[in-house]
């Protein structure tokens, strides 16, 4: 799909866009059908939460190899409907994945993301310039009760906050507190809700503040999230670097696939 200068001017604005179900039904059946095969798996890149342990973020989807591999989300990342947004809204063909992942709210137990810039992390990563984005597709629907995620237009145009390590989640990340979100959310309009149908895309910027609530619902909530990088942005060296699934260390330019429905078919 191609952007209008309309919809470029929007993401400069704002730090994010949304496309509502552009994937088809029969294609996030798959996604979901794959999601719940890895979440099965037993491996580094997986981590749980809650008394039964449940399924909170797969990481590591989109590679050919690995326990966490999936060709369908390989397909996936590399699909127009993924990379051909994170190309053009980042004017560069050369791109690769910093990571893959799923987030999992489970039902009434799935627990909060905190307000934090993704670049929060990924500087710490190595990632010296905030020029990324991460596009996230929808595995089942996002309603404020199951969980969705909240931006704050324009907030992509600070710069990266002071962050704090929040260590309340199964999967612990850098966040700002509550006194950085005080003066941040003066400056910018009411956080808005990213809601939308199964199939629904978003893309948004690294430094887009954001987050998401407990799932209240009776019913799950996942989200599948491809972040991109600049081939020539890639990590610098760091001391004690996290692991590859989630600062990967394969730059290869990604080759931009087909219009082709999205299937478990071998990917290249």
């Amino acid at each position: 799909m191609q952007l209008t200068r309309a919809q470029l001017e929007a993401f400069d604005r704002d730090g994010f866009l949304v496309f509502p179900e552009l994937l088809a039904q029969e294609e996030i059946d798959i996604l979901l059908s794959e999601t719940e095969r890895v979440s099965r798996v037993e491996a580094d890149g997986i981590f749980r939460e809650g008394d039964d342990q449940q399924a909170k973020s797969l990481f590591r989807l989109h590679e050919p190899d690995g326990a966490t591999a999936s060709p369908a989300f390989r397909q996936l990342a590399r699909s127009p409907r993924c990379l051909g947004l994170a190309q053009q809204v980042l004017a560069d063909d050369a791109l690769y994945l910093h990571h893959s992942k799923v987030n999992m709210k489970a039902a009434i137990q799935g627990s909060t993301w905190p307000w934090h810039q993704d670049f929060m992390s990924w500087k710490l990563d190595g990632i010296e310039r905030p020029n990324m984005v991460t596009v996230l597709v929808m595995l089942h629907e996002a309603t404020p009760i199951n969980g969705c995620l909240y931006f704050i237009p324009g907030s992509h145009k600070l710069d990266r906050l002071d962050p704090y390590y929040d260590a309340s989640t199964a999967y612990r990340l850098w966040a700002a507190d509550t006194k950085t979100m005080r003066k941040a959310m003066a400056l910018y309009p009411e956080p808005v809700s990213v809601t939308g149908a199964a199939g629904t895309v978003a893309v948004f910027h690294c430094n887009l503040l954001h987050a998401s609530g407990h799932n209240l619902s009776p019913v799950d909530r996942w989200h599948a999230f491809m972040c991109f990088n600049p081939v020539a942005n890639h990590p610098q060296p760091v001391e004690d670097p996290r692991p590859d699934y989630v600062r990967s260390t394969n730059w290869n330019k990604l080759v931009l696939g087909d219009n082709s429905p999205i299937s478990n078919a071998a990917a290249g």
